[in-house]
This record gives C-alpha cells, structure tokens and sequence, in this order.
C-alpha cells in the first residue's frame, strides 16, 4: 500500500520535504482506502476510516491560496502571500497583473508563485494563451493554470485541444508546473475523460476542476473521477467552491493532491471559511 501512496505524493513531498513542527500532522494525500500522513517522525499511513476520528489533519502543503477577484489589489496579494508563508501553503494563485508582486513576495520561500492563463473562459487564441503563460513565467510565475477551450471539448475538436494542450506545455517547460482547468460542470463525464486522457498524453502537470467563475464547482464525483482517469503520477487539483475543511478533507479522500482556495486560513485552522473560489 506504501507504494501507490508514495508515488500519488511524489510532488507534495518532493516541493514540501521539510517535516512538520511537533504536534502537527499533516495528509499528504488518500488512495486505495488508505491516507498518507507526515508528522515530526517522518511518514505513515492510515485507513481512511480513521480520518474522521481525530484531526483536523493539517492540508497546507496541498493548498493554492488564491485571489482572482477582479477588484483585487496589490496590498490584498502581500498580505496573500504573508498568510501563505505563515501557514507554509503550495502556491499563491494570483491573477497575471499581480505575478510581479507574488514573486517578489515569495522570493527565496519553498510557496510558489502560480497565475492563471485563458482565464476564465478558456476563449482565447491558443497563441494568446501561450504568450500569456510566457509572459507570466518571465515575470516570476512557478506554475500556470490554464483553462481548457471548453467549446472546442464541447464539439469534440479534440485535436484542437491537442494543440492548445502541446503549445502550452511549449510555453511551460518543466520544471514549471502545468495545469489545466477543465470546468468540469460544463462538461459529460466522457468529455471529462477525454480532456484527462489528452492532459497526460501532452505531459500536463495537474488537470483541475473549476475556475469558480462557472455554473458549479468541484465535486467528490469529479475528483474520482479525474483521479482514475489520470492514475497516480498526474496531479488532481479541486477547486471552487470549498470553503470548508470537511469539505476540503472529502477531496482529499477523493483524491486531489491540490485544493484551490480563497478561505484557505480557515480550512487550514479546520473550520469554515467563506469566498466564492
């Protein structure tokens, strides 16, 4: 059982290698009925049964902190990226105008500074969306989440997709993480796998959920879902929606090895938070 766990960890374990303070537990991710967790000791691993017995387990390596509001404004990202250092998140997700301050703020820190491309509607030119991620990493970004041309999914231009996914992953070599935003409520579940499928044959990083700009968004039923799809080596990121951590820890269970959040304090203090992402 140690195995799958270790490699659904991989990446979390990877950026996040220092172990945590005494008295803090941290789950690292959840497969095959099991949970890995991390604590001043080191590694070891728990049926899911006993997830709701004790806790709340800390999910702050697993935590995009994010702010996409349009209004939002460059003293809203310092203190972004001040909360995320605090509280040790993965990355701070900003819109590309803030990466600049991100980047400066994060400089020299294990958080990573992540940006949003085509978003939300994914409707751009595919050489807009390209440009937009190379701008983004020239100007400090770490990771990019790009959104999916959902109406190209929609008609089944798969090839289109194709391309849009390889001219992305041009534009964000490795080690730069890839994402790919699906938003999974407009989509079948066929068209969900499909884009998965496509995802990993263009060496994507993550594939994600929701902007939380759409119609609904992530769901246990999702997350499953992609995580099947994906296997273990391809990250799982739920976003939309989660505001609380009972919430969050069911997408964990699921199997997300990221969670997008704006209530992200909240969630990693085990309470509930509010924000629309």
């Amino acid at each position: 059982m140690i195995d799958p766990l270790h490699e659904l960890t991989a990446e979390v374990r990877g950026r996040a290698a220092s172990l945590p303070r005494e008295g803090v537990t941290q789950l690292l991710g959840c497969t095959e009925g099991y949970g890995l967790f991390r604590d001043a000791r080191g590694l070891h691993h728990r049926p899911l049964a006993h997830l709701t017995e004790a806790g709340p387990w800390d999910l702050s390596p697993l935590i995009d902190h994010t702010l996409l509001k349009p209004d939002a404004t460059d003293a809203q990202v310092e203190a972004l990226c001040a909360e995320a250092l605090a509280y040790g998140f993965a990355s701070v997700c900003v819109n590309p105008l803030w990466v600049p301050v991100a980047a400066a703020c994060l400089r020299g820190s294990s958080v990573r500074t992540c940006t949003v491309v085509g978003f939300p509607l994914g409707a751009t030119a595919f050489r807009s969306k390209a440009f937009e991620a190379e701008v983004a990493l020239a100007d400090g970004a770490q990771e990019v989440d790009m959104v999916l041309a959902v109406g190209a999914a929609k008609v089944g231009d798969w090839e289109a997709v194709r391309r849009d996914f390889e001219g992305l992953r041009r534009a964000v070599p490795a080690p730069c993480v890839l994402k790919v935003i699906l938003e999974t409520c407009l989509l079948s579940d066929a068209e969900k796998v499909r884009a998965c499928e496509l995802a990993c044959e263009a060496g994507l990083d993550f594939v994600k959920t929701s902007t939380g700009f759409s119609t609904g968004g992530a769901t246990e039923a999702d997350v499953a879902l992609m995580r099947q799809t994906v296997g273990l080596s391809v990250g799982v990121k739920a976003s939309g929606g989660i505001r609380t951590y009972e919430t969050a820890l069911r997408m964990v269970q699921a199997g997300a090895t990221r969670l997008g959040l704006s209530a992200s304090v909240a969630v990693a203090r085990g309470g509930n938070g509010a924000g629309a992402y």
